[in-house]
């Protein structure tokens, strides 16, 4: 591990584009680990771009896109390594979808994986308070009201999901860990199938935003989680890839961690935010790997 305050010599790289062409001039074998949250298919608008994957005219066309950057994701990672994505299971609409209920979204991108030849190596649920979903969403599932006149309706909330997927191999460079760095108890927290203690609030656009102007993600990944990602599957030195980087949250973490990182992005205005929040990265010194807050 190298010494807290030093930095790499080569930092990071981000792309202004779309991934499903940038990541083909990547090499073969070269990337040591990748996370990312994918568009969650039509259920948000990201930029009006045709190349943008949100804006898939249906479900089906969202997953033939990206199809095509899995294939290139299995091709760039390192054998034995691994790869993170972030998702939730999409909720159905009776305006848009005929019927109130929910969409497999992350039991299909799973099989998309698998079909490109990753193994399912391991998955972790993280618990989102259903009060704050109720209030934000007013789904009929979760209304207190719904209870009183036909709980049939009524469901839980959403969580997410970080699915882990490996390609198969033997791994060229070990990610060795000590029990003076990663001691029982953190490795007990970090190997639950549930973590209940992460803070949805503890997002890079919360500790980044400086102005009204800067840009906000629509749905940025929690720092914590990104943070534990990268300390559990990767050594200090590996190159980090985020393929749908947004404003670079976990290229941010990447960095704070001593790590190299590339990050693409389609939407001008998260690009532009992403650099100012990577070079924010550069002028702040590196983090103990385990400490448990930024």
């Amino acid at each position: 591990m190298k010494i807290l305050g030093q930095r790499i010599e080569e930092f990071y790289s981000l792309y202004h584009g779309d991934s499903c062409e940038v990541v083909k001039g990547i090499p073969d074998d070269s990337i040591h680990y990748t996370i990312f949250s994918p568009p969650f298919s039509s259920l948000y608008t990201y930029s009006n771009s045709d190349r943008d994957m949100g804006n898939s005219r249906n479900d089906n066309e969202f997953y033939e896109h990206f199809t095509y950057l899995v294939k290139e994701l299995y091709r760039i990672t390192m054998p034995g390594r691994l790869l993170s994505f972030h998702c939730i299971n999409i909720p159905l609409m009776k305006q848009k979808d005929g019927v109130i209920g929910l969409k497999d979204f992350r039991g299909e991108l799973i099989k998309i994986f698998i079909e490109a030849g990753f193994i399912f190596h391991s998955e972790v649920c993280i618990w989102k308070n259903p009060v704050t979903e109720m209030q934000r969403t007013k789904a009929l599932g979760l209304l207190h009201k719904q209870i009183k006149k036909d709980s049939s309706m009524s469901r839980q909330g959403i969580p997410d999901y970080v699915i882990t997927m490996r390609k198969p191999g033997e791994n060229p460079e070990p990610i060795e860990h000590t029990n003076d760095t990663f001691p029982v108890d953190l490795w007990q927290k970090y190997a639950s199938p549930v973590w209940m203690d992460i803070r949805q609030s503890d997002t890079l656009q919360k500790k980044s935003a400086r102005a009204e102007e800067d840009e906000r993600h629509i749905c940025p990944l929690q720092l914590e989680v990104i943070k534990r990602c990268i300390c559990l599957w990767t050594n200090p030195g590996d190159i980090v890839l985020d393929p749908f980087t947004g404003i670079g949250s976990s290229n941010y973490m990447a960095l704070r961690l001593d790590r190299r990182t590339i990050g693409i992005e389609l939407k001008d205005s998260y690009y532009v935010q992403a650099v100012a929040n990577c070079e924010m990265a550069m002028g702040e010194p590196i983090i103990d790997i385990f400490a448990e807050e930024l």
